[in-house]
């Protein structure tokens, strides 16, 4: 390939045949036409077939013929533009630009969507490289739960800092989750994920479902919501509720238990991590006994949380330490990472609470699941509109990886 080589872009639009590409490939190679690039895309049983080579208008006259003459059987058009040398420098330059990926989730997507998506990019100075579908017509279309997620590929050296907020004034217009990461190697390999459970893993606060049955609910919930907000110590609010469950009877945790409810998209989340080689994590500030249950009916590979001390078959009250707070559980994720001999850069933290920022910090990526807006703010990445399977999305996995 010579740098200073003519060259042309070669079209080739029609319905899908499975024959496009080598016809087209053939001919060219029988004409000694020299390949510098290809892509091909296919949409709605349509074809988009684009071809750089290099060859004058002049020389490439009789191939074009010939290429026509072979593809319209196949109901294909062609068309070639002569590609400067000033913006063939272009395109290679633009190579070495940090490429940045940004995932759109949403319970519907749409024209108006996509239009607010895309509008402030030229400020920016970035332009879209690639656009793809990653959620199914199938999952789009439920009439329960639907899912819809695409993923734009970028180019440019834009700040990250003014494309996130760019997209969070867009995300919050139209109700939707926006996540902007550069697209390096360690997005591409992750391989553990830790889990806050109460009211990530599972939909409920666990503490609050004992309180119930001990009489103090409204007592307990009340605390809990300070401690979610930030608005309170953790420790202080976590031994003021457990001093609240004092002579609740060992039966009343089995019967919580079996009712946890798993929060949407758990467990195909968990299945396909597992499905991929992912460890998995419960990081909580909940109680051991309760992720222990969660362990035996997911597979997690491991649990980190709080022993609730029992005597006599009934709650005593006191906590045992040391507490697994927000900085516990960052000191925890760091220790795991180092175990599997991991980056942290390779380690996915995901929770709802105050008390996981320092946990969602520490990691490579970091979520707010369905977060309190504190804790929304603060977080790099979030998920409010879709449920904890989103997560396959920002790591660039497509409905159809999990088809089968």
């Amino acid at each position: 390939m010579f740098v200073n080589a003519p060259r042309a872009v070669l079209t080739v639009r029609g319905p899908e045949h499975p024959a496009l590409l080598s016809t087209v490939c053939a001919i060219l190679a029988e004409q000694g036409v020299a390949l510098d690039d290809v892509s091909q895309s296919v949409l709605q049983g349509q074809v988009l077939l684009t071809l750089v080579h290099e060859a004058t208008a002049e020389a490439f006259a009789p191939v074009q013929r010939a290429l026509e003459g072979a593809l319209e059987p196949l109901g294909a058009r062609i068309s070639s533009a002569a590609l400067t040398t000033e913006a063939w420098d272009r395109w290679a330059q633009a190579l070495q630009e940090p490429r940045i990926i940004v995932t759109v989730l949403a319970r519907r997507l749409g024209a108006a969507e996509f239009a607010a998506l895309t509008a402030p990019l030229p400020a920016l100075g970035l332009r879209v490289e690639a656009l793809r579908r990653l959620s199914s017509p199938a999952a789009a279309q439920a009439t329960e739960q639907p899912r819809a997620c695409v993923e734009f590929a970028l180019r440019g050296g834009a700040d990250q800092a003014e494309l996130r907020a760019a997209m969070l004034e867009v995300a919050q217009r139209f109700n939707l989750d926006v996540a902007v990461q550069r697209d390096d190697v360690y997005r591409r390999n992750r391989r553990l994920v830790a889990f806050d459970m109460d009211s990530t893993l599972i939909e409920t606060e666990v503490i609050d479902e004992l309180a119930r049955r001990a009489g103090v609910g409204d007592a307990v919930a009340a605390i809990t919501e300070q401690a979610m907000r930030g608005e309170l110590d953790f420790q202080e609010s976590f031994r003021a509720r457990v001093a609240l469950l004092k002579g609740l009877p060992e039966a009343a945790l089995d019967e919580v238990a079996k009712a946890l409810p798993l929060s949407e998209g758990a467990e195909r989340l968990v299945n396909a991590l597992h499905r991929l080689g992912y460890k998995t994590a419960i990081i909580s500030g909940g109680f051991q006994f309760f992720g222990e249950q969660l362990k035996a009916r997911l597979g997690i590979d491991y649990v980190f949380a709080n022993e609730l001390p029992m005597a006599d078959g009934v709650v005593t009250g006191t906590v045992a330490r040391p507490i697994v707070d927000g900085a516990r559980k960052a000191e925890l994720l760091q220790a795991l990472a180092a175990q599997e001999g991991l980056a942290l850069e390779q380690v996915i933290a995901i929770g709802d609470g105050a008390n996981d920022l320092p946990m969602l910090a520490a990691a490579g990526l970091g979520i707010a699941y369905r977060a309190k807006p504190l804790v929304r703010a603060r977080a790099s990445h979030a998920i409010s509109t879709l449920g904890l399977d989103g997560l396959l999305y920002l790591l660039g996995f497509s409905d159809d990886d999990f088809a089968a």
